[in-house]
């Protein structure tokens, strides 16, 4: 079994004291240096596996130490120690390439927790299955995603909360998802959440937890969001949604690192890693004072950019078989392709909808293509409007368009819902009058086999 030892740097003795029983306690090994100088001297003979550092030395401070490390020992996670409350510090320590930051005095179990944290980074990463399928929004070969690839990869071995930044559909919980599977949380909790989805009466309760009996309706326990997410990372997706009573809250969450469940009267402590994102410009609702300062400070300590599809065209081959692939596995099909003229056509699309556009596109074009093969005109690329030879507009295939003869019904509906039903009463039809020869029943719908396929499987026919 592998040794770790860690070198505490700290010009107080007792201090040093202190971090060395701990962590000697813990089966580490110890070195201490009470100033830079001999702690960069430590730091290339021992190269160690951790390093915790204070934030004042005699000869400079705790982010010259980490500036010293990143270039000269990448690998080695450093930790500093700050005074209490003192924020600023802390976040300059973090977008200086600190793995984390603990506050004085310090608390003996936050630091375990850290130390344990840092210290699974030095081990080696099984990739698993769900590591091997999830980059597939992340495939492709421009200079644009190898960098975000990279920016990833290094944002992995922080604790330093990331703002994530793009357009609708352009992966960013996917981002969130592949920091979290190559960091030293990837054995515990991925939880996402969009904070637009959440009404703003039941926010605190859903983040936070509550008791039993604390309001009407609270018949059992709730552990909460943050809860939920211990050990692991908590993904605030559409973060600029919040209302501003739920920022406050939400910013004491972060920084105390404990939340207090609605109707109880003592913080429980998390251990958490907070991603979040937005597609809205939040420097400008800053300004505005919809979104408040210092949580922006705190979520944005770095920033990570999501480029938009169309800025990397020439991967757009790559993430289309990937696509056409799980497609074809999802629903028991055969593979298709793309014909060159349908890549080209898919190079000079705009994809306002991103990734998520183009696997919409290649869904619908999967199910109307035949012989396996998806052509340009099987990808409907325009304003959702096709034209009759007649020259009158029909709806395009794939847009939703009340069935010939249909009732339309009066009131509130579920339109999604009515329209299943519609297409699933046409299908039964059909393949009752067949004695349930797909082949034929797919003929006497006027669509493909494959399509027939798609839509047993989709809406549970099979």
């Amino acid at each position: 079994m592998t040794t770790h030892t860690a070198l505490i740097v700290d010009d107080e003795p007792d201090i040093r004291d202190l971090l060395e029983i701990t962590l000697t306690r813990m089966g580490i090994e110890t070195l201490t240096a009470p100033d830079l100088a001999s702690a960069r001297v430590l730091l290339e003979k021992h190269r160690p596996h951790l390093c915790l550092t204070d934030m004042n030395l005699p000869d400079g401070n705790g982010i010259d130490l980490v500036g010293w490390i990143q270039q000269h020992l990448p690998a080695t996670p450093v930790a500093v120690i700050t005074a209490y409350g003192n924020m600023d510090t802390a976040i300059e320590s973090l977008k200086a390439g600190a793995f984390d930051f603990v506050s004085k005095p310090v608390e003996l179990p936050r630091l375990r927790e850290l130390v344990n944290s840092a210290l699974r980074l030095s081990e080696p990463q099984k990739e698993d299955e769900e590591s091997r399928d999830e980059p597939g929004l992340l495939l492709g070969n421009s200079p644009e995603i190898r960098k975000l690839r990279n920016q990833t990869r290094k944002l992995a071995r922080s604790q330093a909360p990331v703002f994530i930044s793009g357009e609708s559909g352009s992966g960013k919980e996917l981002v969130a998802r592949m920091i979290h599977l190559q960091g030293p949380r990837r054995g515990g909790p991925f939880i996402a959440v969009n904070c637009g989805a959440i009404p703003s009466e039941l926010m605190e309760s859903e983040f936070f937890g509550h008791k039993k009996g604390s309001f009407t309706g609270a018949v059992e326990n709730k552990a909460g969001l943050f809860r939920s997410a211990d050990g692991g990372t908590l993904f605030l997706d559409e973060v600029a949604d919040l209302p501003l009573a739920m920022q406050v809250k939400l910013l004491r969450a972060i920084q105390e690192k404990a939340v207090r469940p609605v109707g109880d009267t003592k913080e429980v402590p998390v251990d958490i890693r907070v991603l979040s994102a937005t597609h809205k410009n939040l420097p400008e609702l800053v300004q505005e004072g919809s979104f408040r300062q210092d949580l922006f400070y705190r979520i944005n300590v770095i920033e990570l950019a999501v480029p938009p599809l169309r800025a990397r065209p020439d991967d757009i081959p790559l993430l289309a078989d990937h696509i056409l692939g799980r497609i074809a596995r999802e629903y028991e099909c055969d593979p298709a392709t793309l014909t060159a003229a349908a890549i080209e056509r898919l190079k000079h699309y705009d994809f306002p909808g991103n990734v998520r556009e183009l696997e919409n596109i290649l869904e619908r074009a999967f199910t109307l293509c035949d012989d396996d093969r998806i052509d340009a005109e099987d990808l409907h690329l325009g304003n959702g409007v096709v034209p009759t030879p007649s020259g009158q507009p029909t709806v395009a295939p794939g847009d939703a368009g009340e069935p010939d003869g249909a009732p339309v019904p009066e009131g509130e509906i579920d339109l999604e819902g009515y329209l299943e039903s519609i297409e699933r009463q046409a299908i039964e039809k059909a393949l009752e009058a067949t004695r349930w020869n797909k082949t034929a029943a797919a003929k006497r719908l006027g669509i493909s086999f494959r399509a027939l396929r798609y839509r047993l499987k989709k809406l549970g026919m099979e």
